[in-house]
């Protein structure tokens, strides 16, 4: 097993290098990119994407000769200036000189700091991780904890009204989109039209710091409560039904019908022999369901109940060109995602150790 680790391991760096390699190509394609920006808030603007669309022509023609007029929105001012956005930046650069740099300094976990927010990428995402980490935590467990129980009761009682009923709920609620169901919950319990129950925004009350640690996690689940519900539905439907076909593809072995021979109780046969064999996909699953409830979908939930989190930073970061956060936020979840995916064979092979990956790529 430790040479599989191994080999792993060893892939994670030709990885995260071609994820790398791909994203910062696109970029060199993209518009409006971090000089562009600036030059757009220097002048004002606040968007550089206004430009696009035509911008003053007569102002255009007058510096078209500038040797700054690749940028658009450049015109009428100074080159110097122009130039120490760019050295500022690093675009005085080939790019592939810029490229290799920025992998040098990942390497060593120097993510520089933000363009425009004066920040180091670190410290930047530290600041939003708790948000992240409240909704994709426990929307997992929550998940977890009903679809499992779930599962086994509408596998031992495949085909019955019970079983009919609650799949056609939890496809009702797999069919309805985690923003939309939000939207819902904002209106009906966050002030909408008609119950002013729990807050509209935020993940705690502006007066947090000064409550009791007890009055904390009350704050702190009051406010969590609508977006982990908004951001859960839609995992119930596959946990659930993979629990079902697990127990049931397990429950038609011989060795449940010899056990059930042998004259043990049902509760015994079905927690004491099928259970470990029937889990295992779901529970050696765990981390790779965290990570993806984790950076899946938290942009329009943390949108729509305000909340500040890494979902927003990344689609913030996209928009205002700030590639330090873009790419340095990249190789941190590429970086984790890899991680996790070791840690979910180490999980099979913790819950059934006659799995041996080694032999398998023998």
């Amino acid at each position: 097993m430790s040479a599989y680790i191994l080999r792993r391991l060893l892939l994670v760096i030709p990885t995260l290098f071609g994820i790398l390699l791909v994203n910062f190509t696109l970029t060199q394609f993209v518009p409006g990119g971090p000089v562009e920006q600036a030059i757009a808030r220097a002048q004002g603007g606040g968007d550089v994407f206004g430009g696009f669309a035509g911008g003053n022509e007569d102002a255009g023609a007058a510096d078209l000769g500038n040797a700054q007029s690749e940028y658009v929105g450049a015109r009428g001012l100074p080159p110097e200036f122009i130039e120490e956005l760019e050295r500022e930046f690093g675009f005085d650069k080939p790019p592939v000189q810029r490229f290799f740099n920025m992998v040098w300094n990942y390497m060593q976990f120097d993510f520089g700091e933000s363009y425009f927010r004066s920040i180091g990428v670190i410290d930047l995402v530290l600041e939003k991780m708790p948000v992240s980490i409240s909704l994709g935590l426990w929307s997992t467990l929550i998940a977890y904890l009903i679809s499992i129980p779930l599962g086994i009761r509408k596998a031992v009682r495949d085909g019955s009204s019970f079983d009919t009923w609650t799949s056609g709920i939890i496809i009702a609620g797999y069919a309805i989109p985690g923003f939309l169901f939000g939207i819902l919950l904002l209106v009906l319990f966050a002030g909408g039209s008609y119950f002013q129950i729990f807050p509209l925004r935020g993940l705690t009350s502006d007066n947090w710091d000064s409550l009791s640690w007890g009055a904390k996690i009350a704050d702190y689940f009051w406010h969590i409560t609508l977006p982990v519900i908004a951001s859960t539905i839609g995992a119930f439907a596959t946990l659930t039904l993979l629990t079902k076909n697990s127990f049931l593809d397990e429950i038609k072995k011989q060795y449940v019908m010899t056990a059930r021979a042998k004259g043990l109780a049902e509760r015994r046969v079905l927690y004491g022999h099928v259970f470990r064999n029937a889990m295992l996909i779901v529970i050696a699953g765990f981390p790779a369901v965290f990570i993806g409830v984790f950076f899946s979908g938290s942009l329009i939930i943390e949108t729509i109940f305000s909340l500040d989190g890494l979902g927003r930073l990344a689609f913030e970061a996209a928009v205002a060109r700030d590639y330090p956060i873009v790419f340095g936020t990249l190789y941190i979840f590429g970086l984790i995602g890899l991680i996790v995916g070791i840690l979910s064979d180490l999980m099979y092979v913790l819950v059934d150790p006659r799995i041996d990956f080694e032999k398998r790529e023998g």
